[in-house]
């Protein structure tokens, strides 16, 4: 599954177009490695990307700096998912 459909259907950005956005800025890596929006992921993968404070557009909110959260692949479903289900996906390594 690619980069930007799975953060999109995980829920960890609303949209897929700012899934985009935020590949195309460099601002989401997976294993250490900066990551364009069609990389495909396998389970086990770590995909780090901006904290929560952080807008839909990829603005900070001008608090101050949102640590970067990193997740853990644990799931790549074939198709959308229930938001109930959406949360199985990854696991947040940073807490």
């Amino acid at each position: 599954m690619r980069l930007d459909k799975f953060l999109q259907v995980s829920r960890l950005v609303k949209r897929r177009t700012v899934a985009n956005t935020l590949c195309s800025k460099g601002a989401v890596s997976v294993n250490g490695h900066v990551a364009k929006a069609g990389k495909m992921l396998a389970i086990g993968d770590v995909i780090r990307m901006p904290g929560a404070s952080t807008t839909a557009e990829g603005h900070s909110t001008g608090i101050e700096e949102p640590p970067e959260a990193e997740y853990e692949v644990l799931e790549l479903p074939t198709g959308n998912v229930s938001r109930a289900r959406a949360t199985t996906l990854y696991r947040q390594l940073n807490r």
